[in-house]
This record gives structure tokens, C-alpha cells and sequence, in this order.
């Protein structure tokens, strides 16, 4: 994130600069919503009357990056803001996009075509004042995500609205007007014909940007749910044993864990989110309510949505490992010493103990394993977690032994030996090594 006040400064050069060559400018967008929230804006817009050959003239060293709409970047000691002509968008094709634009020099134009009436609204830096053409600042004193004109149209016009709307009003814990939640709800089918980069970056936002269960349940009222993430909407209704969950079904059960996210990162959020994805598929009544193989097949789910929707492998990789490992934690205080530090010595290992302790807070509230891990990692320094080899594979090849599949089998006894504290020395892990080969 840049720093706020050098690129608020940033910005109000800008549009000073921009009145003194005559004319109209203001900054736009997210940053005055943010403003007038007094939450810390994540970057400065402008929006102004001149024209895109104009804004090269007066700031020579900035980058037309959007020269269909008429929008530039003007950059400056790390920091960037997007200065945009006023314009009117005209007929909408493909769900996202103008096919044309048509430049304005009345600010209220270029209003009138944006999404939300929260993020309308135009600030002059130099005066203080903001321009209202849409009763914004209404809405934001009543705590309201409101569709400009009619929803449905602004929804046609560009269908990630659909999720846009959800995001806000999770992330500034706002609620969404009714006839714009009408619209949302009856056009919830057009989200298909959205990228899944598009939606895969809104779902992430959604889950870590705040409020990630009000988030999650607005989708799920809204439809949108069904047709994004119909694997996470199959945990409605999915029973569990209320001896282990007195909480509810697999739904709430998550959705309880989601409210528990403090500033998560994609990685944990999603394990939180789809850490029992597999329990839908793998449910039976036999003495009890089970779930055999759940992590399993939650592992394969997880592993079609997260490329479906087009997360890095590294993501991914750390997903499946959250959930491959969430139930292990039920075996921690029975673990061979060998096996638990290998446990605990896991990359991104505080996200394997946070998912843990979020999934026992949600359900039976038993902290016991947690306690046990924490009280282990303040026994045992990290450096004995994993600590240098005693032999390697060229040492046993020294010895005279000839490489062949025994050797990862007692490489891995020695290691294990060496991490129970059986033995601490090169000569008794070729003694070891010898006694095997």
C-alpha cells in the first residue's frame, strides 16, 4: 500500500495543476467515500475536464493506460495516481466493458455512469467541498450500498457489480438496498460470463478485507453463491455430530469460523473456508453421524475450485495442506516426538495452528492439543525441529554401501532416532546405518 499523505499530496498537485491550466478536476471514487469515512484510502483517483491529449501536455512523463477511456497514470517518487477525463459510457456489449466513450466536461456525466452512489461522490482537496449529484453522502450516513439509476441496468451494464456490491457492504459492514439486492438476486445467473480472475479476486477480497462470514452469508442470500462457489453452498444443511459440533451444520460451523478471521492472509482464509469441503460428499450415519475420507476428498474439491478459479499453485499447495493436516491435530498428544516435530516444522505452521484453534473455537471450544503444541514449541528450540543431518546419502556411499531404496528408509530412521534423542553423533547414525544396510 503506498503511503497515504505522498500520495494524497501526489494528487492534489495534480489537480491544482489542472485548474491553474483551466480546468475542472477532483479527486474520485473509492478515496472520497473513504475520506468521508475517515478510513485510510488505498490509492487517489482523479477525474477532470481535460481532455487525454491535454493531460500528456501537462503532465508529459505520465503513461496512457487506458486510452480508450481517456486515462492516465502520472507517477512520482513511488507513487502513482490515475488521473481520467469525464466521460459517458456508451452501449455495453459484453457485460464489462463500453464499446465507446464519449468524453465530458460536466463532472455530473461522468457521475451518472459509475456503479455505486458511494463511490460518486467528487472531493475538491484545495476546498473541502464535495459534489453530490446522486445522494451519496446520504447513503453513506445511512450505511447503504445503492445502485446508481436502475440496478438492473447497472448490473447489465457490467455484471462484476453483482459481487462488487456484496464486497462493499461486507467490508464496510453496510447493507445493501432493497431494490438493488432485487436485482442482484434476478441477475445472479449473468455472473457466469465474468472472468474467473475477476471473480477469484473478488472472493479473495471478500474473505480479507473484513467481515468475511457477512460477506459469505450476503452471497448465499443474494444466489450468487450457487453460482460461483456451488461446492461451498452444499454445506447447508450437512448434520454433524452435535457431540463434537453442538454449533449446527458444516455451513454454520464455517461460517462461524470465518467471523473468527482476524487480517488473514488468501491462503488461511481459504483453508478456513473449505477445510470440511469435503464433508457434503462423504456423509453417512452409522452409529453417528461421519464423514470418512472427508479430508481426502476435500483436498481433490479444493484443489478443481481454487483452479477453476485460477489461484496461484503456491496458494493452492497451501490450502490443501491446510485442510490435509486439520484433522491430525486430534493426534498431536500421541505422536511419536519424531513425528510431532516433523508436525510442527511444516511451512506456514502458525496458519495450520490458527485454522485449528478457529475450528475448535467453532465447535466443541477445546483448546487442549493447541495448548499442547504451544507448550512444545516453547520446550523445543527451532533449531532442533530440524536440525542438521548426522549422515547423508554420500556419507553412506563413503561407507561403501551401494545406493539402492533402502537408503531414504534409513536415512529417515536415523533422522527419526536423531529427533527422539536417541542418538547425537555421525558414528552411532553409521553405527545405526550399518546395523540395517
Amino acid at each position: 500500500m503506498s503511503d497515504e499523505h505522498a500520495a494524497r499530496a501526489l494528487a492534489t498537485s495534480i489537480v491544482r495543476s489542472l485548474r491553474e491550466a483551466g480546468y475542472v478536476a477532483y479527486f474520485t471514487g473509492g478515496c472520497v467515500r473513504d475520506l468521508l469515512l475517515a478510513r485510510r484510502p488505498k490509492d487517489f483517483d482523479v477525474a477532470t475536464s481535460a481532455p487525454p491529449d491535454v493531460l500528456l501536455k501537462i503532465f508529459p512523463r505520465a503513461g496512457l493506460v487506458g486510452a480508450h477511456f481517456g486515462v492516465v497514470l502520472v507517477q512520482q517518487g513511488g507513487e502513482q495516481i490515475e488521473v481520467a477525463t469525464f466521460r459517458s459510457d456508451l452501449e455495453y456489449r459484453d457485460g464489462r466493458h463500453p464499446e465507446s466513450v464519449a468524453f465530458e466536461t460536466d463532472p455530473k456525466q461522468d457521475v451518472l455512469r459509475r456503479d455505486f452512489t458511494i463511490n460518486a461522490l467528487l472531493l475538491d482537496p484545495l476546498s473541502g467541498e464535495v459534489l453530490d449529484f446522486v445522494d451519496g453522502r446520504t447513503d453513506l450516513a445511512a450505511k447503504r450500498i445503492r445502485a446508481i439509476g436502475d440496478p438492473e441496468r447497472r448490473f447489465r451494464e457490467d455484471h462484476l457489480r453483482l459481487l462488487r456490491a456484496v464486497r462493499f457492504a461486507a467490508g464496510l459492514r453496510f447493507e445493501i438496498e432493497p431494490g438493488t439486492f432485487a436485482a442482484i438476486r434476478d441477475l445472479a445467473p449473468l455472473i457466469h460470463s465474468v472472468s474467473a480472475e475477476r471473480v477469484r479476486d473478488e472472493i479473495a477480497r471478500i474473505l480479507t478485507e473484513g467481515s468475511p462470514r457477512r460477506g459469505f452469508e450476503l452471497l448465499d442470500s443474494t444466489g450468487l453463491l450457487r453460482k460461483v462457489l456451488p461446492e461451498v453452498a452444499a454445506l447447508h444443511g450437512v448434520a454433524q455430530p452435535p457431540e463434537f459440533h453442538p454449533e449446527g451444520d458444516v455451513w454454520t460451523h464455517t461460517m462461524i469460523m470465518l467471523e473468527g478471521l482476524q487480517q488473514p492472509s488468501i491462503s488461511l482464509a481459504l483453508g478456513v473456508l473449505l477445510h470440511d469441503i469435503g464433508k457434503p460428499a462423504t456423509y453417512r450415519v452409522a452409529e453417528r453421524i461421519r464423514f470418512d475420507g472427508h479430508v481426502e476428498k476435500g483436498i481433490e474439491i479444493a484443489h478443481a475450485l481454487l483452479t477453476r478459479l485460477r489461484f496461484p499453485n503456491q496458494v493452492i499447495e497451501i490450502v490443501e495442506a491446510l485442510i490435509g493436516n486439520h484433522m491430525k491435530f486430534m493426534e498431536v498428544p500421541r505422536m511419536r516426538e519424531s513425528t510431532l516435530k516433523r508436525f510442527m516444522r511444516q511451512p506456514d505452521f502458525e496458519e495450520h495452528m490458527e485454522l485449528h484453534r478457529l475450528d475448535c473455537l467453532s465447535s466443541h471450544g477445546g483448546l487442549d492439543n493447541y495448548e499442547f503444541i504451544r507448550r512444545k514449541q516453547a520446550e523445543v528450540p527451532p533449531r532442533d525441529l530440524k536440525p542438521a543431518p548426522l549422515v547423508t546419502g554420500r556419507d553412506l556411499i563413503a561407507a561403501g554401501y551401494k545406493p539402492g531404496p533402502m537408503f531414504g528408509i534409513v536415512l529417515s530412521e536415523i533422522e527419526d532416532a536423531q529427533l527422539e534423542g536417541r542418538i547425537s553423533t555421525a558414528d552411532e547414525a553409521l553405527e545405526m546405518a550399518k546395523a540395517r544396510l
